[in-house]
């Protein structure tokens, strides 16, 4: 398994266990109060300041909807169980506390890169009732001792592990469990044999039962909770996200991105941030996933800026798939927006472009068609609103697209510049009327032979004119679109615009006042888009099918004013 294929596969199972939070609210019928989260993960105490990353479902299973029960948790039941004839209900429901956390704690356990990388996989389950926790690990290690498996005992610093002896197995053999994934393999071993990496357990005091991938994770775990300037609760950076993140959520992530680019395999060029948290918090309309980005140093970050309400996307219709209204386009690379973009796009794929490359495609086609440079061009001078919305096209791959934009006194001079460069490149600028509205196009004239039963001694041509774009003046907008269908939709976009649409409605009531703008997706419409523009993303569709199938809509938004702390969150709608 290729290094990114391995990030891919242990990605799913940290995903996993954050699509049990954000299903759980993907029911309409799940009441607000449908879980009592416990605020923020104890088992932080456990992992490693230096841990690539950690995921805890901050509430007991048992809270969560009856039909999430018989969705992706049971899939992490039957991935946790497999093959060790342990029964859920009979032998872990009844000691099952408030929380479950997985944590990738070392990039490599020995530290030995060239023998192969071993991350170290941590679990830890939080019991209410410590003996009958002690009598599962009892059982299930008998029970795995029974199969074959040579156990060892071991007293460290006062708590009892039981762990297998690792064996060299057949490769064919897939041994079940959570925690089976190949061990590192020497370049004179066998290739039809391999060592799989062994099951590790422990009950810590009174709140914990430990899983991990081999003994020395479990020893530096109980090394983290004894020398308190090593584990994650002590981290400055931990607790300012801890502190700035939601206290009601139902599932947290926190991420050392550094480490986890390099557990991606990735060289970060990004050295802005150096921690993320994420948290879910259930909402009576949906889910926000609230995100803390911090900086690596202080006053890294320029002050923010607060959007006006955007009544630019007034013209942006309800139709349009992919939606972004914002202010100061002048300052769009350095704008919470964008860098919130960008970093999700990091971090997910590794991708290097800038926030238009990547999230609206047709309009970077659009500035190597036309010679122009959309930051210098026409970014430069919109330093009020601008709405920008992609319209899906059955009879093209790329979505039709319009620019709204808050007029100034640079307008004139910056329309007037894209009129000499579309000229000098060929095209025609002329003037026709959608309606009482006077608009201007762009085109590109063109001679077809004539069929014309006149034309007997000499060939007759027809000019026909191919629109590559359009604008108009309207009130205290400038409007510019690639299509005059997409000029006529804005329009008459009236009472079915954008900002009338319930969903985008319900996303601004959810989401903190005031903000720095947003991003909207329908996702049955922008589900495509955005899927060319990640393909990762399929893998976690896979993974979280019933919440894909489900969702309707989400809007990004950042907020806070922060020069050192990034704050953003997404919303997502379900159907139903």
């Amino acid at each position: 398994m290729t290094q990114r294929l391995f990030f891919k596969a242990i990605t799913a199972c940290l995903l996993m266990l954050l699509l049990i939070g954000i299903t759980s609210c993907n029911s309409a019928k799940a009441p607000p109060n449908l879980v009592t989260p416990s605020g923020q993960p104890d088992a932080a105490i456990f992992v490693s300041q230096q841990a690539p990353v950690m995921v805890s479902l901050l509430t007991n299973p048992e809270k969560l909807p009856s039909s999430e029960r018989d969705g992706e948790l049971s899939k992490l039941k039957t991935s946790l169980l497999a093959n060790t004839d342990i029964d859920y209900q009979k032998d872990i429901q009844p000691w099952l506390g408030n929380e479950i956390t997985l944590a990738v704690t070392a990039l490599d356990l020995d530290r030995e890169p060239e023998n192969g990388r071993k991350p170290g996989y941590l679990m830890a389950l939080a019991t209410k009732e410590p003996e009958k926790s002690r009598e599962f690990l009892e059982l299930l290690f008998s029970k795995r001792s029974l199969a074959g498996a040579n156990l060892t005992v071991e007293q460290y610093k006062g708590v009892k592990l039981i762990y297998e002896i690792p064996q060299e197995t057949p490769a064919e053999e897939k041994p079940g469990g959570y925690f089976s994934v190949p061990n590192r393999q020497s370049k004179t071993q066998n290739p039809k044999s391999q060592i799989q990496t062994a099951l590790a357990g422990a009950v810590v005091g009174k709140n914990f039962v430990l899983f991990a991938n081999e003994p020395k994770v479990l020893r530096d775990a109980i090394n983290n909770v004894q020398a308190p300037d090593l584990n994650l609760i002590s981290s400055s950076k931990y607790q300012q996200a801890i502190k700035a993140s939601p206290k009601n959520a139902l599932a947290v992530a926190f991420l050392n991105l550094p480490n986890v680019a390099k557990w991606q395999g990735l060289e970060s060029e990004t050295t802005t941030y150096n921690s993320q948290i994420v948290s879910l918090v259930p909402n009576p309309k949906g889910l926000i996933a609230e995100t803390a980005l911090l900086a690596k140093e202080k006053n890294l970050l320029s002050p923010t800026e607060t959007a006006k309400p955007v009544g630019a996307l007034q013209y942006i219709p309800a139709s349009a798939g992919l939606s972004v209204g914002s202010s100061n386009l002048s300052n769009l690379e350095r704008s919470n927006l964008a860098l919130l973009w960008q970093q999700a796009i990091a971090l997910i794929s590794g991708a290097k472009e800038d926030v238009f490359s990547g999230l609206l495609q047709p309009l970077a086609e659009v500035q190597k068609r036309w010679n122009i440079n959309w930051k210098d061009d026409i970014f430069s001078w919109v330093q009020g609103e601008y709405a920008i919305g992609l319209l899906p096209r059955e009879d093209k791959i790329n979505p039709d697209w319009i620019f709204v934009a808050e007029k100034s006194e640079a307008t004139p001079v910056a329309i007037s510049h894209l009129n000499e460069l579309a000229t000098s490149g060929g095209l025609s600028l002329n003037s026709l009327k959608i309606g009482e509205q006077k608009i201007f196009a762009w085109t590109e004239l063109a001679a077809t032979p004539s069929q014309s039963a006149l034309a007997k001694d000499r060939q007759v041509y027809t000019i026909q004119a191919k629109v590559l774009g359009a604008y108009a003046d309207v009130g205290n907008y400038e409007i510019i679109s690639s299509s005059i269908e997409a000029m006529d939709a804005a329009l008459t976009a009236k009472e079915n615009s954008l900002v009338n649409k319930s969903d985008f409605q319900n996303s601004i009531a959810a989401l903190p006042q005031p903000n720095q703008g947003y991003v909207y997706l329908d996702w049955t419409k922008s589900q495509p888009i955005i899927e060319r523009q990640l393909p990762f993303l399929k893998l976690v569709e896979v993974v979280g099918k019933s919440f894909f199938q489900n969702l309707r809509s989400l809007t990004v938004s950042s907020y806070g004013s922060d020069t050192d702390l990034l704050k953003g969150g997404v919303f997502f709608q379900f159907n139903g």
